[in-house]
């Protein structure tokens, strides 16, 4: 009976490893065995400089759907970039289906995460407008707007100020 596995490779190798085992299901003719490789991951909008990327859940860890026996397992085991599997030594543990759907109901969305490295409580110089060149510390975080609300100094007060990501930048001490 064809399950899902957790198979463990070196993290930032997923890709590679994926496409090593393909490679090696369709040469060694293991199709009839091991049906799916899968990489579960997210889309995320990076809003501080709007790019999409792609971003693993759960980086060093592959899903492998297959039949498990003596020559599946020795053929995933074996290829490389592959460190185990999920499990004990000679008996990987199989995931259940709500387990599975728990790690790969990320990857379904149709909207993607929006991230951000603006924190609350760092300092950002304003690029742009009627304060521009001036500091301001970050109050709030609004990632869906792509706005920071911060306090600039103005004449010795704090004044709140809305901005957009694209009108600021970090400040590193």
């Amino acid at each position: 009976m064809k399950k899902w596995y957790v198979v463990h490779t070196y993290s930032g190798y997923e890709k590679k490893v994926k496409a090593a085992l393909e490679n090696r299901i369709e040469t060694l003719g293991m199709a009839d065995k091991i049906f799916k490789v899968e990489i579960p991951t997210e889309q995320v909008v990076n809003k501080d400089d709007g790019k999409l990327v792609e971003k693993n859940l759960f980086p060093g860890y592959i899903l492998v759907q297959m039949e498990f026996d003596e020559s599946s397992w020795y053929v995933v085991r074996n290829t490389d970039g592959v460190t185990g599997f999920v499990g004990s030594r000679h008996k990987p543990t199989p995931l259940t289906r709500d387990e599975y759907y728990r790690m790969v109901g990320h990857s379904k969305k149709t909207e993607p995460v929006v991230v951000t490295s603006f924190e609350v409580g760092e300092t950002v110089r304003i690029k742009q407008g009627p304060f521009a060149d001036y500091n301001a510390r970050i109050q709030e975080v609004n990632a869906d707007k792509g706005t920071l609300r911060c306090t600039v100094t103005l004449f010795g007060r704090e004044t709140p100020v809305e901005f957009e990501f694209k009108d600021v930048e970090l400040v590193y001490s």
